[in-house]
């Protein structure tokens, strides 16, 4: 009978020596007996191995008899356990992450889990995901983030959302908005398009006479204050704002409908004989505390902005439009010039912005780091980002960094600590891979741990790490080729000029 295959392990258990290397042996030969007998075989005893070899060791179940040989005192049995896939996955994070449900706008794929991943504030609001429908779009120059916005803002259509772009500088929100049957409203010089920023707007649905009035006079009070500030470059002191004021109450008593003109000759030249019933006695009085602010003023009617704010407006804002952007990429200036702009076209759709009646919009300030560096049109944005619950809107801010918001000013500075309150007022933030260098000061601004920090510089082109309330994602936008040529903002920098045909090749 041939003899029965016995399968052993060798565990090293250090030196032993003397008696105590006996009893192993006796235990080994008790045990290769007992094995042979369990498989039927005949032999009495199995002969060891020939001098020389190595002989192979068999741990106990228990353990070895000795010192130091840690031997359990019973033998370990464990329970069976059971949980539910919620809990296992936060026994494993980042393994099975479930996303956001199937209710929004499609965005892409889930870079850590392979499923799709869709996105909608105002459901999330609504679940208790987020705690404001406000969002930040940080990323380097060419990684994909204004595809993104585009992306966003286009399929939210679909939804019944609407668009509102209240300054795009470069002019690329156009196409889309015809692309979407929106409108285009553009201004600067070649167009003889203007605005009255003191107009009253649409009107809301519901609201009395009397509140509405005053709801005009406190919007036309407090741009005629903005306006102010930004041409002076400081803040309007007491006797400058009663001369804005009274100027404006004068100007309305005339006209029911005031324009910016008219505002600057009744603060240069005071009818004569007039009454003053806020603290300023005559006319001369009025002209000289309102000189300064009169003359920062004029650069709207005849200076370098002459011909945009000048009179009537010779447009309508349509708030029913799917998409409404203002192209201001025919104003050449210095960014005070244009947020001086910004200022006066957001104050103009502003009655639209805040109708709470109007549904859910998206409002996506484009290349707002170079908005957020004057205060005044600053302190506008804070208050629409504090109502946005109360006005049904999501604002979208796109930078291109995280510290563009420290350039608004020193570290004291109340402009700098309005500039972090917006970051603190989104409740997603969407960061696209940073430079090297950005990415301690986004890691500390956004809250990130440290394997969300690590994946800022590595992420490719169109990724991005969503911070959706407390959960985080990798995402990968997804376009389709009409999207991306839609969408492109890089064709002047791929066009071969005259007399270069060829070279794309060696150039690429």
């Amino acid at each position: 009978m041939p003899r029965p295959r016995i399968h052993t392990s060798v565990i090293y258990t250090g030196p032993v020596k003397g008696r105590a290397r006996r009893r192993e042996r006796r235990a080994m030969r008790r045990a290769l007996r007992a094995l042979a007998a369990q498989r039927g075989s005949t032999e009495s005893a199995i002969t060891p191995p020939e001098s020389g070899q190595t002989r192979p060791a068999l741990l106990p179940l228990m353990g070895e008899r000795r010192p130091e040989a840690l031997r359990p005192l019973r033998r370990l049995k464990l329970p069976a356990h059971r949980a539910t896939s919620d809990v296992l996955a936060g026994a494993y994070p980042f393994l099975a992450e479930a996303g956001l449900g199937e209710a929004g706008v499609f965005i892409g794929q889930d870079a850590w889990s392979g499923g799709g991943f869709c996105f909608d504030p105002w459901v999330l609001y609504q679940n208790g995901v987020l705690t404001n429908p406000n969002c930040l779009l940080a990323g380097a120059v060419g990684k994909g983030k204004s595809c993104l916005a585009k992306s966003i803002a286009t399929r939210s259509i679909a939804l019944g959302r609407r668009v509102y772009v209240p300054g795009d500088p470069k002019g690329e929100w156009t196409a889309v908005a015809k692309q979407v049957g929106g409108a285009t409203i553009a201004l600067g010089p070649g167009t003889r398009n203007r605005l009255n920023p003191l107009d009253p707007g649409p009107r809301p649905t519901g609201i009395a006479d009397e509140e509405w009035l005053a709801t005009i006079a406190t919007r036309r009070r407090t741009l005629l204050g903005s306006l102010a500030e930004s041409a002076l470059g400081r803040p309007l002191s007491a006797v400058e704002h009663t001369c804005l004021d009274t100027a404006l109450v004068t100007t309305v008593s005339m006209d029911e409908v005031p324009t910016l003109p008219k505002i600057v000759e009744y603060l240069m030249f005071p009818a004569p004989g007039a009454e003053f019933d806020r603290g300023i006695h005559s006319s001369s009085e009025l002209a000289r505390d309102g000189r300064e602010v009169a003359h920062a003023l004029r650069r709207l009617v005849a200076g370098d902005l002459a011909g945009l704010f000048d009179g009537p407006s010779t447009v309508s804002f349509d708030p029913a439009l799917p998409m409404v952007t203002l192209d201001l990429s025919r104003i050449q200036g210095s960014d005070q010039l244009t947020a001086m702009v910004m200022t006066c076209a957001s104050a103009w759709m502003e009655a639209a912005l805040t109708d709470p009646n109007a549904g859910q919009r998206w409002i996506i300030y484009d290349e707002a780091w170079r908005l957020i560096r004057q205060p005044a049109l600053l302190a506008r944005m804070q208050a629409q980002w504090k109502l946005s619950r109360g006005y049904g809107i999501a604002n979208l801010l796109v930078i291109h960094r995280l510290s563009d918001l420290d350039a608004v000013g020193d570290a004291s500075s109340g402009s700098r600590a309005i500039a972090h309150g917006l970051l603190a007022d989104c409740a997603t933030k969407i960061v696209y891979q940073q430079e090297p260098g950005e990415t301690p000061h986004a890691s500390r601004s956004l809250g990130l741990t440290s394997t969300e920090a690590a994946q800022l510089p590595d992420l490719r082109q169109g990724e991005g790490l969503w911070h959706v309330g407390q959960r985080a994602f990798i995402i990968r936008h997804l376009a389709t080729d009409a999207e991306l040529e839609l969408f492109d903002t890089n064709a002047r920098m791929r066009t071969n000029p005259s007399g270069l045909e060829g070279s794309r090749s060696e150039t690429a």
